[in-house]
């Protein structure tokens, strides 16, 4: 029975396998290559750096890959440009973004010995730079999507490692559904999943109090945890926060794990408000979303908050509450739109753009 139980799994892992493969050797023949990552949402939050170049975390962390929303890049090498070129959502980008994507792609064409540039375009259908983990699943699908064009066969562990280099959090959304990124040295500090997106079927339920863009971004921000003093106390208490939640995670219990993601939110939160300079993120409706929570709780609805770096919430909860936690939030003054996402699949190649967008997108290991 068990057996039977797990045939359809292990055929539909074969043929994203196979079909992974055959995209990769395409990627690799035309220098071009496409791909999807998702953004996540941390349950156990990564703040501050121990080495701020090679982006090794302070504490490690826990997160959902969000299957709703995704980044979908485009990658061409052109021995006929006179340098990289940067499009995103259409318009294009020549600024300090170019120069980020640059660097990211030199990583690629120094290991694959490629003097070509690039051709990136990247589209996303969620907003960027609004602390919904849009860094995350840029540097994610550009990870895939360079190396392969660049002809590199590198394994989810390669990949996660050289997201993380572009962003932290780009690390865990290189695997698929709820994943832990640990601690380490360059070689060593990966993501990893945990559980696949099937294993408990929660929603984060993404209140948007803000689509503007952050004023400071993350980047700049983990390099001020430092000058917080509270920072030291979040660092040693992350480990046992992070094991806590993990072990609610994997028991499926929302009653354990909820308290332990809004605490950690609060910690990271706090140390941003307390840096020199400090980081208030939060506005109005960022804090009256949050006491709705509570007092939805106190009524009997089981979800509970956390906060990236930006004023919107998300709010977590199982999907059988999802549609009551979403009709809750859109009556909340100054809301500005709401999204919903369940738990997203693996950073991975697709055909083209076009095979992409106006259809579910689902736990990736589905894509045919």
């Amino acid at each position: 029975m068990a057996q039977s139980k797990l045939q359809p799994v292990n055929d539909r892992l074969e043929t994203f396998v196979e079909k992974q493969k055959s995209l990769r050797e395409r990627a690799a023949a035309e220098k071009q290559a496409t791909a999807i990552a998702h953004p996540n949402i941390a349950f156990i939050k990564y703040w501050g750096n121990e080495d701020d170049i090679l982006r090794l975390p302070a504490n490690p962390s826990l997160s959902m890959n969000l299957g709703s929303l995704h980044t979908l890049t485009t990658v061409s090498y052109d021995d006929n440009l006179p340098g990289d070129r940067l499009v995103i959502n259409q318009e294009p980008v020549t600024d300090a973004a170019l120069a980020r994507v640059t660097a990211h792609l030199d990583l690629v064409r120094r290991q694959a010995r490629l003097n070509a540039a690039a051709r990136v375009e990247s589209t996303s259908n969620f907003p960027i730079g609004s602390g919904i983990a849009s860094s995350a699943a840029a540097f994610a699908a550009l990870s895939v999507a360079a190396a392969a064009a660049a002809g590199l066969w590198l394994d989810e562990a390669a990949l996660s490692r050289l997201a993380r280099r572009g962003s932290g959090s780009a690390s865990r959304s290189v695997p698929g559904g709820y994943c832990q990124w640990v601690t380490g040295n360059d070689k060593t500090s990966i993501a990893t999943s945990v559980a696949p997106p099937e294993h408990w079927d929660l929603r984060d339920i993404i209140v948007i109090a803000s689509q503007e863009h952050k004023s400071i971004g993350s980047s700049d921000g983990h390099r001020l945890a430092k000058t917080a003093s509270l920072q030291a106390a979040r660092v040693a208490g992350a480990e046992a926060r992070l094991q806590a939640c993990r072990e609610a995670l994997l028991a499926r219990n929302l009653a354990k794990m909820g308290p332990v993601i809004e605490e950690d939110a609060v910690m990271m939160h706090a140390v941003m408000m307390s840096s020199r300079p400090p980081l208030y993120y939060w506005n109005t409706v960022t804090m009256d979303v949050i006491q709705a929570t509570q007092h939805w709780r106190a009524k009997g609805l089981p979800v509970y908050f956390t906060i990236d770096a930006g004023p919107n919430v998300h709010l977590i909860c199982e999907a059988k509450y999802a549609a009551t936690v979403e009709s809750e939030a859109r009556k909340i003054p100054g809301v500005e739109d709401v999204l919903i996402s369940g738990p997203g699949g693996p950073a991975r190649l697709v055909d083209s753009a076009s095979t992409v967008f106006g259809k579910s997108i689902g736990s990736g290991y589905n894509d045919r």
